[in-house]
């Protein structure tokens, strides 16, 4: 069990943005825990039907419309569920940068029915998993039928609907992937999964809004918050006004620690929770040196095409620069777009497409669907768990040891990591595997990462870790050739 942490979280749903933070479960004196930013308000009486004399009291989540809003309630409120929480003095110091959400951890409730209509590929089955998991954990912090006994049945619950869909098999099938929807009985559970999801999903809705606070904990009205497009706009980066719809920025961003809150549920030590047990977090949107940025819309509609040719668009970021290239997989080993173990990367997605329209030879000139590359004019524009900056990780690294300690998960190695594995297998660096896999300090910790993701990275480590990591960066920046 990890200990305690705090993620910020956004949800989407009836066309607005609400901001709030999520404790992932942790241990404490014996008793598993985990929480949403939120308290306990009184229902008025004229609102319970069952008992018209008395009001009743309900467990809500609160949400804000931006995290300035949020960072603001943070810094001034101490009346909710997370004033207790182990590491809510550091959280409440932080700012709105450091409470907004990465993409893993945005959840588009109203877009669900859209993406059971969509095939099952890898991005639909994760986006589902995590949307179906954040609801799961948001009914059992918000759940108080053990405490209302007298209001409902011991077989009841406020969620009715909730536990059912997540009882569902097709809906459990979910954290395992897109191979559990492949093939002619994974194309029918995933028929199934979209039959639960029209039958019950405005039902899930209608019992978890009750649950949200779109007040802010009285702070604010439902006016305050941007429509759902409006919002996905002001955060999604403008492209220039030129043919290629690509905007190419400068950026000092810098990756920051992960943090977390809400109402909070306690659950005996070894319970069972109702959602389907999906890691939501899976590979995190990195953008701290990298200096290229397209709109969501221009990358979904790219990624059909090079999802079908079986080649894909990659961004790598080390201290010389941010360079991109394009990636495959034979009999499972990577291979990039490059000659001789050298990993070329270009400025800008039109400068990989004119080389990749050119009659230079290289180690992807052999690939059965390399004519569709060359003569296509889709942009090479990378997904966001394509995309690795590789120097993020080291001054995430540093900020451990400089006190974020506790607030930092082992899965920040992640993305890197398999940005770097790929590199080494290609080129050949057993220095780097040797390192990443051995008996090292950030062999451990890789190792870590991959069985327990969510343990906080402690900062008598951070300092080894950041010296080797250093290293590993070192031998993968001295196989890229940055080409015009």
């Amino acid at each position: 069990m990890a200990r305690p942490s705090i993620v910020p979280i956004a949800l989407t749903l009836d066309d607005r943005t609400g901001y709030t933070l999520w404790a992932p479960p942790w241990e404490e004196d014996g008793e598993e825990w985990q929480a949403f930013l939120g308290s306990t308000v009184d229902v008025p009486a004229d609102l319970n039907d069952d008992d018209p004399e008395d009001g009743v009291t309900k467990a809500v989540v609160h949400l804000f419309p931006s995290p300035a809003a949020l960072a603001a309630f943070c810094r001034t409120s101490t009346d909710h569920d997370l004033a207790d929480h182990p590491v809510w003095p550091v959280v409440a110091g932080l700012d709105a940068g450091d409470l907004t959400p990465d993409e893993d951890h945005r959840f588009d409730l109203d877009g669900v029915y859209d993406v059971v209509a969509e095939n099952p590929d890898r991005w639909a089955v994760d986006e589902l998993a995590a949307v179906v998991d954040v609801v799961g954990r948001i009914a059992e912090c918000c759940d108080t039928t053990d405490d209302e006994d007298d209001l409902l049945d011991d077989d009841e619950t406020e969620f009715e609907s909730v536990a059912e869909l997540v009882a569902r098999p097709e809906v459990a099938a979910l954290p395992l992937g897109v191979q559990a929807f492949l093939g002619r009985t994974g194309e029918e559970s995933w028929q199934r999964l979209g039959t639960a999801i029209d039958e019950l999903w405005e039902d899930v809705l209608e019992e978890l809004d009750d649950h949200l606070d779109w007040t802010g904990a009285g702070r604010v009205s439902t006016d305050d918050y941007p429509s759902a497009a409006e919002e996905a706009e002001a955060r999604a980066a403008e492209p220039d006004d030129d043919e290629d719809d690509v905007d190419l920025v400068d950026e000092d961003d810098t990756a920051r620690p992960a943090v977390a809150g809400a109402g909070a549920q306690r659950q005996p030590a070894g319970s069972t929770a109702a959602a389907p047990g999906v890691q939501t977090t899976g590979t995190r949107d990195i953008r701290g040196g990298s200096r290229l940025t397209a709109s969501p819309a221009a990358v979904a509609a790219a990624q059909e095409f090079w999802e079908a040719v079986g080649i894909l668009p990659v961004e790598l970021v080390v201290p010389e620069g941010a360079g991109l290239t394009l990636r495959c997989y034979v009999e499972d080993r990577a291979r990039f777009l490059g000659r001789d173990g050298q990993v070329f990367l270009f400025p800008s997605p039109v400068e990989l497409a004119r080389f990749c329209s050119s009659d230079e030879r290289h180690d992807l000139t052999g690939i059965a669907s390399w004519p569709e590359v060359a003569d296509t004019d889709v942009l090479p524009l990378p997904a966001d768990q394509d995309r690795y900056d590789l120097t993020v990780l080291a001054e995430v690294l540093r900020e451990v040891v400089g006190g974020a300690g506790g607030l930092v998960q082992h899965e920040a190695l992640e993305q890197p990591v398999e940005g770097v594995r790929d590199v080494a297998e290609y080129a050949g660096l057993a220095r780097v595997e040797q390192l990443l896999t051995g008996d090292t300090p950030l062999g451990r910790a890789v190792a870590r990462s991959e069985s327990d993701p969510s343990a906080p990275l402690p900062a008598s480590d951070a300092a080894v870790l950041a010296s080797t990591w250093d290293e590993v960066v070192t031998e993968v920046s001295g196989v890229l050739r940055f080409r015009e």
